[in-house]
């Protein structure tokens, strides 16, 4: 949600009860202004519960594009509760990582690293001693990794491994295709200590997010097909990302021409020229690249984050009532 998670949405969803993030991706020339933002809405109202000596937010970085001391400079003036890393060129650049974020944050600050394979989330575990595991199944939308399994079979192996190698104490946070209380509530069943959801906050009142964007996610259902793994998106906005990792948008137009054979410099250009019109530049018919997850197809209304967070813990609720005493009638 590079561009999209902003202070609006990151403070909004943390107010709710939730942890909001601030997407930094691979960008963080503003970083500095979307912290100091974060840290006027709380000096205005705080949020319940959260500790005085670090924002109640977090800071998601994509490891392979950002300096590392760019990234250290940005969280000094105001640290932040917990930072996500994410796409490593190789996971050993996450120790420095690690390492250094915990010293400049005098310990403050947690360390949440996404994974989206068994034997990385074991390296990982090992060699960075984390916070809390990001497990992230292919469902997921916009980047990940180009070949994994889906958060059903991903998440429970990842636990089941971790608790035989004794580092089973680990909090694991479910990623991908979780847009409302049932999906949820399967994470938990999985082994999962919560969720985490990307999709759904496109449509929610305080994304930064282009209103022909929102209307894409709106009207798209059936996500299993409507949605895409691919590096297509990738090439025509110019972004070269390490080889295994791609990203799943919505199909349209651009990807369709693309896998009918159009050479890339003309597909590119069709990709400027709707990059001109705005808003009318999404779409089914459209070629500009609209991000999201498999579960898009249940997303059906744009909310205030507050919402959103109610609706989700008032459906766990429900569902987890539904199934306990459906067993005690066995």
């Amino acid at each position: 949600m590079r561009l999209i998670a902003l202070a609006p949405l990151a403070y909004a969803v943390s107010q709710a009860g939730g942890f909001g993030w601030l997407a930094a991706g691979t960008d963080v020339a503003d970083l500095k202004k979307e912290l100091q933002k974060v840290a006027d809405q709380v000096a205005q109202n705080p949020v319940t519960g959260s500790s005085s000596d670090s924002l109640p937010i977090g800071v998601g970085f994509i490891n392979w594009c950002v300096e590392l001391e760019t990234a250290l400079e940005a969280l000094r003036e105001h640290i932040p509760a917990a930072v996500w890393f994410f796409a490593p060129r190789k996971n050993e650049d996450l120790v420095e990582w690690t390492r250094n974020i915990r010293e400049v944050s005098k310990g403050k600050t947690k360390i949440w690293i996404q994974i989206g394979t068994v034997m990385d989330a074991i390296e990982v575990a090992r060699s960075c001693h984390p916070d809390v595991l990001v497990v992230q199944g292919s469902d997921a939308g916009g980047h990940g990794l180009a070949h994994g399994a889906g958060i059903v079979s991903l998440l429970p192996e990842v636990a089941d491994s971790l608790r035989g190698m004794g580092m089973g104490s680990i909090p694991l946070v479910a990623a991908g295709g979780i847009v409302e209380g049932r999906g949820a509530a399967a994470c938990l069943a999985l082994g999962g200590s919560g969720v985490v959801m990307g999709t759904r906050f496109l449509a929610s009142k305080e994304a930064n997010i282009a209103k022909g964007y929102q209307v894409d996610v709106l009207r798209t259902t059936d996500g299993g097909r409507s949605t895409v793994r691919t590096s297509v998106y990738d090439t025509l906005r110019g972004t070269v990302w390490p080889r295994q990792y791609d990203g799943r948008g919505i199909i349209n137009q651009s990807y369709l021409d693309a896998q009918n054979g159009m050479i890339i410099d003309e597909n590119k250009r069709l990709y400027g020229v709707a990059l001109q019109k705005g808003d009318h530049g999404w779409g089914e018919s459209g070629r500009v690249t609209a991000y999201a997850g498999c579960g898009v197809g249940l997303v059906k209304e744009v909310k205030h984050a507050k919402e959103i967070i109610d609706e989700v813990r008032q459906d766990i609720s429900e569902v987890l009532w539904k199934l306990s005493h459906a067993s005690s009638k066995l």
